[in-house]
């Protein structure tokens, strides 16, 4: 008999992951300055020690406009990266757990306060505001403040933010980047022809509308360790009629994968306040099929995975070949070791915490370490 799927050792790119759970970006709108505070060591400490395969740290702005608030981590300066190194520091002396970070730009939806407080768009005059830009000046919402167009100099200079944000990750010795190609930011906002009416050669037919964050992918690439993977993660539909849709989604997926691209997460939605979306166990998941069947590289499966038949079956079943959690596993941060549990597999646990384990789960921690 084999193991169970979940567990099974996986490949991306160069970096060997010791299961199939990946532990998606959260935000936690507790930056000071873009910096990293105390919050995010406790925060990515406690998630370090989850027996996940791979930790991704939040949507982290490659320029301060691009924050979603004011309270977002950024990596765009030397006191953002130093910030940074510190916490990963105390991090990384308990745990061996590999790190990604999502690298990402909010585009028109920036600008906004932290979501405890309404989250409610802030303008430009406010002490905690900024303008806003995206590739046509567009609200998100009726009645806020609209953005402002990006030029081609303006663009360039983005592509440029996105590359250097890479080099100091990889100087930070984090493992793999993943690109925020979803969730109605800015190189969504390029992708859907509901947000993009440019009619230059960013706008207008689908290879124009891909053009700028496949222009974003080729400048992490390069920048970040040839053997490290990049990946992106995109929404695979709008939910409204006439905007980004899965065909369009398989176009870009393939276009990505052309240029290297080491593995796409497939997520969905946040573009369009009208969006109409069927909320339910597994409803990202056949969107993840349809890109699986279309692409030779990894699959993430992302959405409402909470139990562990369910997420066992997604990657059996050939639906992904990964799965992310976010919100469950800051519900429940040990739900790998639940997970390994239940399905008769094992994880690796920190050498304080063995004591926990049950008498019935005998064999659930992996004794056999460095």
């Amino acid at each position: 008999m084999t193991g169970p799927k979940l567990f099974a050792p996986f490949q991306v790119g160069g970096l060997t992951l010791a299961n199939r759970i990946v532990i998606a970006p959260m935000c936690q709108y507790s930056a000071v300055d873009g910096q990293m505070t105390d919050w995010h060591t406790i925060h990515l400490g406690q998630l370090a020690l989850s027996g996940a395969a791979l930790l991704t740290i939040e949507a982290t702005a490659v320029v301060p406009e691009g924050r979603i608030t004011y309270a977002d981590v950024g990596l765009w300066d030397d006191a953002t990266e130093a910030a940074m190194a510190e916490t990963l520091r105390k991090v990384r002396q308990y745990s061996d757990m590999p790190l990604a970070i999502q690298l990402a730009h909010a585009g028109r939806k920036a600008s906004t306060e932290v979501p405890w407080k309404g989250g409610q768009q802030l303008a430009p005059s406010d002490p905690n505001g900024w303008q806003t830009v995206a590739p046509s000046a567009l609200p998100f919402e009726e009645g806020e403040n609209p953005p402002v167009a990006l030029d081609r100099e303006a663009l360039a200079d983005l592509c440029r933010a996105f590359a250097e944000a890479a080099r100091r990750a990889a100087r930070l010795g984090i493992e793999g980047v993943q690109i925020h190609a979803a969730h109605g930011y800015l190189l969504h906002e390029f992708l859907s022809p509901l947000s993009n009416r440019r009619e230059d050669e960013y706008g207008g037919s689908l290879e124009n509308r891909i053009r700028f964050p496949l222009e974003v992918f080729r400048a992490v690439r390069e920048a970040f360790p040839a053997d490290q993977p990049v990946t992106v993660r995109v929404s695979g539909t709008d939910w409204v009629p006439g905007g980004w849709d899965i065909e369009q989604t398989i176009a870009f997926a393939k276009a990505l994968e052309a240029e290297g691209c080491a593995g796409i997460h497939i997520s969905s939605g946040g573009l369009d306040p009208r969006q109409d979306i069927p909320v339910g166990p597994n409803y990202q998941v056949p969107l993840a099929r349809a890109v699986k069947q279309a692409v030779d590289m990894p699959v993430i499966a992302v959405g409402l995975i909470t139990e562990y038949e369910q997420a066992e079956a997604i990657v059996a079943t050939g639906d992904a070949d990964m799965i992310a959690l976010a919100r469950g596993m800051l519900y429940n941060p040990r739900w790998p070791w639940h997970a390994a549990a239940h399905l008769g597999a094992q994880v690796q646990a920190p050498p304080q915490y063995l004591r926990s384990q049950p008498h019935r789960y005998r064999d659930l921690f992996d004794l056999e370490r460095d």
